[in-house]
């Protein structure tokens, strides 16, 4: 891994798709193949990259962070109570990932699982948006500190779909946030905060595993990968932000049909 350019392409893939609802994985295959980046090594990269994305969330949403080590009294959603809802939201996925991560990583990443993920979660959007369209935008939970400790758990449990690659933690988080009750825009804020202690558990795990991979001479490598998608989360999480309200996610859904059988295609 000396040349750096696949590091930039890839590292702007995972950034602009990570915490959209488009499955980070899917694109990651395309691209990886496309640049014949592959095998073990480029695996471990990715989760790499990984954390420069969760980076971006952290500053985008630093005095949220904060306020989880130092409560304030402005907001509900701060210090032992806000940490208890990320712990509730983590709980079901990361214990279903700790039991079934060599099952996951033997038998669903494959070209035909991962672009039926993408299908099935296209339909899972639209399900959701049609379900909107009839009974108009929930209310019930608006910001981050209208949110419950049933409904942390709820989105938990939905967050467990995005243990099939493919199918995108964001969009398992999202719409099952809405499907819970909460208004669009506090599903996807949501969404970015809650994947924060779940992708450092996983990545974490992943790097501590496959670290002995690399050597010195793909430090240069993996820094770039790293801080370009700091740079393409921070934007892309910033603009989806500016536009989740005045937008349904079925565009989404589409693009999603469509990547489907292109994964199929590069990874067969």
């Amino acid at each position: 891994m000396t040349d750096i350019l696949p590091a930039i392409w890839l590292g702007i893939v995972e950034g602009l798709t990570e915490f959209l609802p488009v499955s980070s994985t899917g694109h990651l295959i395309i691209t990886g193949n496309l640049l014949g980046v592959t095998g073990p090594k480029a695996d471990t990269f990715e989760v790499v990259i990984q954390l420069g994305a969760i980076l971006a969330v952290v500053v985008l949403y630093w005095e949220r962070f904060l306020a989880l080590l130092k409560p304030r009294a402005d907001m509900r959603f701060s210090g032992f109570r806000g940490l208890w809802l990320l712990f509730l939201t983590s709980l079901p996925a990361s214990l279903a990932g700790l039991l079934l991560h060599g099952a996951i990583k033997e038998h669903l990443f494959t070209p035909v699982t991962v672009g039926l993920a993408l299908g099935v979660g296209a339909l899972y959007i639209l399900f959701v948006e049609n379900r909107t369209a009839k009974q108009g935008e929930p209310d019930k939970y608006a910001t981050l500190d209208d949110i419950t400790p049933s409904l942390a758990l709820g989105i938990g449990f939905f967050q467990c779909l995005a243990l099939w690659p493919g199918f995108s933690r964001s969009a398992a988080t999202i719409m099952g946030g809405m499907i819970l009750g909460t208004r669009r825009s506090l599903a996807a804020e949501y969404s970015f905060i809650a994947a924060v202690p779940i992708m450092f558990a996983a990545t974490g795990y992943d790097m501590l595993k496959n670290y002995s991979l690399f050597t010195a001479d793909d430090m240069l490598f993996l820094s770039v990968g790293f801080a370009v998608s700091f740079v393409a989360a921070w934007a892309a999480v910033k603009t989806f932000i500016a536009l989740v309200g005045r937008m349904t996610f079925r565009p989404f859904a589409w693009y999603r049909l469509a990547l489907a059988p292109l994964v199929i295609y590069f990874w067969s």
